[in-house]
């Protein structure tokens, strides 16, 4: 569970206790120091450490940290808008400390994601976290609606001791192959165990289709605790890879062809403990409301994709026929569909239907990524929206009378495209609020722009180690 309050200076009732228990076992346990996590707008996992016996007083009045991060580029440029980017003021980090876990990955530390306030105890709007919990408040308090996701985590894995700058997958063999599995069997029995010990329900580890590219999908949560543990869970991979001499990659293209890293949104709407994606009168077990929600998200992609692929590599990976979702369709258990209807097993239907958006990937501030999509989908709500027809196969097929039949177009094929349908769309820009909806078009203008005229394969090595 996450706590759905805002912190406050001199810290929520009852954290001072909480703090104090926690140090004390922490101490215990030889846990020295316990980094404080967030994620910046170009999606990079921004960080400050404190010793252990300073986190009652993290609690109590948080940690120094500059808002210029919320301007930074993925390589520590920093752009501006009329709000952020200057070297002026200052925010206080407070831990969350529901979400604070010792790090089995990295002996001696525990980790924590925190929200960003001002100084004077205001939220900053700039937060995107405090952005997601605020929009997942609101649809409670609309709504009465609940939700659950997941964020499916994809990543190459290279030799440590390649070139710098060069990825040399660490495993051979086909996709989905026993070759791989077999080949880092240390490596991904650690991560697993690891992942336990760190209280994270793997559902599934398994080898993917690129060169070396794995992939690990955790249990569902609200969708602050799914951004959480989007975060953490990438922490631990890299962790356990550092030990056994390898490298990682969330990129969302290493090289510039095949198919890059992923990292997909799966999300379901919840009123009263029933999923509304299973028991309804509407195709595949809907009810009216969760179709509505989905058909929102599905007029949406073209703006969310500025939010949801972020970096100029995104757009290497986008691409059709790759099972990326690069058009606005939804199907049925349809891999090539940007949204896909889950139902799930017989038996299990009231539980696990789902829809999963597909054009996502791990250069995505997860936090900006889901709220932006719920956004959408209560939007689709408000708005009694129907989804059109669905497709099966691959959209990339239809002629241009068939496609329009079907609202199928593709989605923009590269950042600036991405930004002006952003730019466009008064829903995204009003959930976020101008500070933020800012930042993210200055910032997605600020990556472009530093790639400009450069090659794929220049552009997939800028970004290959960024996240």
């Amino acid at each position: 569970m996450t706590t759905f309050a805002d912190p406050v200076p001199g810290g929520r009732p009852g954290d001072l206790r909480r703090a104090a228990a926690l140090t004390a076992d922490l101490t215990e346990r030889g846990v020295a120091g316990i980094v404080l996590a967030y994620v910046d707008t170009a999606g990079i996992g921004r960080v400050k450490t404190i010793p252990t016996a300073r986190l009652e007083a993290a609690v109590s009045w948080g940690v120094g940290m500059s808002p210029v991060f919320d301007t930074f580029l993925a390589h520590d440029s920093v752009v501006t808008t009329d709000v952020l980017g200057s070297p002026d003021g200052d925010l206080r980090l407070y831990p969350d400390l529901d979400q604070l876990v010792a790090l089995a990955g990295q002996p001696g530390w525990a980790w924590a994601p925190v929200d960003r306030i001002t100084q004077e105890g205001d939220r900053h709007p700039g937060c995107a976290r405090t952005f997601l919990r605020r929009i997942v408040t609101d649809a409670a308090d609309r709504y009465r609606l609940a939700f659950k996701a997941a964020v499916e985590i994809e990543w190459a894995v290279g030799l440590g001791s390649a070139p710098a700058g060069e990825f040399v997958p660490a495993v051979s063999g086909p996709a989905y192959g026993a070759v791989r599995q077999v080949e880092l069997t240390d490596y991904t029995a650690d991560l697993l165990t690891a992942c336990a010990a760190q209280g994270l329900d793997v559902d599934q580890l398994h080898p993917e289709y690129a060169p070396g590219q794995f992939e690990i999908s955790v249990g569902a949560r609200d969708p602050v605790a799914a951004a959480d543990r989007s975060v953490l869970v990438r922490q631990t991979i890299r962790a356990v890879a550092r030990r056994h001499g390898l490298r990682v990659s969330f990129a969302p293209a290493v090289a510039a062809e095949g198919v890059g890293n992923g990292g997909h949104l799966h999300l379901s709407c919840w009123r009263d403990g029933v999923n509304l994606h299973a028991g309804g009168d509407r195709r595949y077990g809907m009810t009216a409301e969760a179709e509505s929600f989905a058909a929102g998200v599905l007029t949406r992609l073209p703006a969310l994709t500025a939010v949801t692929a972020p970096s100029p590599a995104s757009y290497l990976r986008l691409k059709p026929s790759q099972w990326a979702g690069v058009f606005t369709a939804w199907g049925h258990e349809t891999r090539e569909a940007a949204l896909r209807l889950i139902t799930g097993t017989a038996g299990r239907h009231d539980q696990d239907a789902n829809m999963e958006v597909k054009p996502v990937d791990l250069a995505a501030n997860p936090y900006l990524a889901l709220g932006c999509v719920i956004a959408a989908g209560l939007d689709g709500i408000a708005a009694g929206r129907v989804l059109p027809g669905e497709i099966t196969g691959d959209p990339a097929r239809y002629g241009p009378d068939e496609a329009a039949a079907l609202g199928v177009r593709r989605l923009p094929r590269s950042l600036p495209e991405a930004v002006a349908e952003f730019r466009a769309d008064p829903v995204l820009r009003a959930a976020l609020g101008p500070v933020l909806a800012d930042a993210v078009t200055a910032v997605r203008l600020g990556e472009a722009a530093a790639v400009d005229g450069l090659g794929p394969d220049r552009v997939a090595a800028a970004y290959r180690w960024t996240y």
